[in-house]
């Protein structure tokens, strides 16, 4: 028999995978609608947009033309009057005093809550825990039920109608929410990094400049926001420890436009959109660690 007459030896073939492991294995990846997800959002996205879209519209609008036809209806005759009557009375001083606050409030509060949170994660005994615990007690007491002796302790301190008669209890209770979520955050830190830093002779000071702080900036982008936001948005402890033009702050400025006999509505909206844009930048800018550092995932 020669050599072109051998038979050639059969092609192997290759095992199939089992039935209906194929599709799905080259099946590519889609997802799924959500129809139910889709309408909460679209009316979640509604009952949020047209508050501020009657806000806006009213503060476009006259006086006179308020009250007259759809409220959702634009204004027939927008108009700035109304801006320009908040630039005039005084806005520039309101919000100078608010970011003021706003940013006495927010040193004082990172200035405090970092190293107590720190002192809370690495400190290991039954004294420090029960004092985080008493600490954290402040998020259960409403402002509204200290307020009567923070006013006596204020005014025998001579700090009543001045701007630090505000800024000390809004830091304050600020505190309580940004010692917790720092707490999480620091928690998350590797336990190797402290002993690494230990075995090279740092000091706590050390470690906390070097290693917790780096590596905690979105919880402390979360702690910034909120006490921020606690500070620019209060109204309580302004109206009790304030009394003059001299230290009033936004929240207060909005009494401008009601008087004995009316309130000027499209004014008072649009001092309330122009004192929001402030801090809505911020929270734009920020917002991501908002959410992160209230997830708990703030150090990572």
């Amino acid at each position: 028999m020669s050599h072109d007459t051998l038979p050639r030896p059969a092609k192997l073939r290759e095992p199939s995978p089992p039935s209906g492991r194929t599709s799905r294995a080259r099946r590519p990846w889609t997802r799924r609608a959500n129809p139910v997800a889709g309408l909460g959002s679209l009316i979640w996205l509604v009952v949020v947009l047209v508050p501020i879209y009657a806000m806006l519209s009213a503060s476009l609008t006259r006086q006179d033309q308020l009250l007259e036809g759809n409220p959702l209806k634009p204004p027939p005759d927008p108009t700035l009057d109304n801006y320009n009557t908040v630039l005039d009375s005084g806005f520039g001083h309101l919000l100078a005093n608010t970011a003021i606050v706003a940013a006495a409030v927010v040193g004082l509060v990172l200035a405090l809550s970092v190293p107590l949170a720190y002192v809370a994660v690495r400190t290991r005994n039954r004294w420090s825990g029960a004092a985080f615990r008493l600490f954290l007690l402040g998020v259960a007491i409403p402002a509204q039920a200290v307020v009567v002796p923070l006013y006596l302790l204020i005014a025998e301190l001579g700090l009543y109608d001045t701007l630090p008669a505000v800024i000390l209890p809004t830091a304050a209770f600020a505190m309580p929410v940004s010692v917790l979520v720092l707490t999480g955050t620091l928690r998350d830190i590797s336990e190797e990094l402290y002993e690494a830093m230990a075995l090279d002779g740092a000091s706590s000071l050390r470690m906390l400049f070097q290693l917790v702080i780096p590596l905690a900036k979105g919880g402390i982008s979360t702690v910034v926001i909120y006490s921020a936001l606690q500070a620019w948005n209060g109204f309580l402890f302004p109206l009790i420890f304030t009394q003059s033009d001299g230290p009033r702050v936004l929240t207060l400025g909005l009494f401008n436009y009601v008087s004995q006999f009316g309130v000027n509505v499209p004014a008072l909206l649009a001092s309330v959109v122009l004192s929001g844009i402030p801090i809505f930048a911020v929270y734009l800018v920020a917002r991501r660690a908002l959410v992160s550092g209230l997830m708990g995932v703030g150090g990572k």
